[in-house]
């Protein structure tokens, strides 16, 4: 300009404000980190990732054998949903005896010779009953008592059966009753189904008679096996909804029996149960369905629990 004045002009103007926006910049940055910084003192640290929202898990899933299946996973603590009582039964031991043997009809002449049963000699064992259908009390004796112990391993127990469809025939009454023993069982059950006539319905659990002779003495286990056979008609009842049978026992689901060598021969506290009529149409159809099998082996199993419990 012709006065000779030297007013700013747009280049310069615009240098000036890049000047100080590069000096505020790196200000307000720093400002913003420390702010973060005590933002984050409340959820964590800095590139901590963020928790994962919990889950909430489905109910267990059931098997077919009737076990629960926990949806957290093996060695993780179990589940609300789980049986109650998980490992209560450690250090226990129980001896099932699954009743007669599926192959005991293909060797009649060593299953009628004649065995010690204490008191008197009786035939080492039967080929037990069967349905009109023709469903064996051997198959459903077999079935019911792996399904007993499945229930009784999970909440601890050591289980023993006195068969497990790996013996050509048998064993005899009497080594049924020695199989316990040696095993020294806190308790014994062997699974039956009866065979009486039509019309005649539920299930009973038979007790040693007090009995003295031979080689049978029951004087120290008839009181506690009459204590596990109480336990065992209630809680049978509860998860099957069977009611004691209407033909023996006068309605309590309970009778006594001097006759039997698995009871006779017993030293450890042992219970028959027979858990209904397998000549009963009724009856039968329940015995020949697997649902109320596993309902039947969880009535065994918690009535042996109980008794175990209550013992202690």
């Amino acid at each position: 300009m012709s006065n000779g004045s030297f007013p700013p002009t747009p280049r310069r103007l615009g240098g000036t404000l890049v000047i100080v926006l590069a000096v505020l910049a790196p200000v307000c940055f720093a400002g913003w980190l420390v702010w973060r910084s005590m933002d984050e003192g409340e959820t964590g640290a800095p590139g901590t990732p963020p928790l994962a929202a919990p889950s909430v898990a489905g109910p267990s899933a059931t098997r077919d054998d009737g076990r629960r299946e926990d949806p957290a996973g093996p060695g993780r603590p179990p589940s609300p949903g789980r049986t109650p009582g998980e490992r209560a039964l450690r250090g226990e031991v129980v001896v099932v005896d699954p009743g007669h043997n599926p192959r005991n009809r293909d060797h009649t002449a060593e299953i009628a010779r004649l065995v010690d049963v204490g008191t008197h000699r009786k035939e080492c064992d039967t080929t037990g009953a069967a349905t009109n259908a023709g469903y064996a009390e051997a198959a459903f004796t077999l079935d019911v008592s792996r399904r007993v112990r499945t229930l009784l391993r999970e909440r601890g127990a050591t289980v023993r059966l006195t068969q497990d469809d790996d013996r050509p025939y048998g064993p005899c009454v009497d080594e049924r009753a020695a199989i316990g023993n040696t095993a020294r069982a806190d308790a014994a059950v062997s699974v039956h189904a009866d065979g009486a006539g039509a019309g005649q319905r539920g299930f009973h659990v038979i007790l040693p008679a007090s009995v003295r002779g031979g080689g049978a003495d029951t004087s120290a286990i008839a009181g506690p096996s009459r204590h596990l056979g109480d336990s065992l008609v209630r809680r049978f009842s509860e998860a099957t909804g069977s009611a004691p049978a209407n033909y023996l026992g006068g309605g309590e689901g309970l009778t006594v029996r001097d006759d039997l060598g698995g009871l006779n021969l017993s030293t450890v506290p042992k219970v028959f149960i027979e858990c209904g009529n397998m000549r009963d149409s009724k009856d039968a159809a329940l015995l020949t369905d697997a649902r109320w099998r596993q309902r039947a082996a969880r009535g065994i199993a918690d009535g042996i629990t109980d008794f175990l419990r209550g013992k202690r």
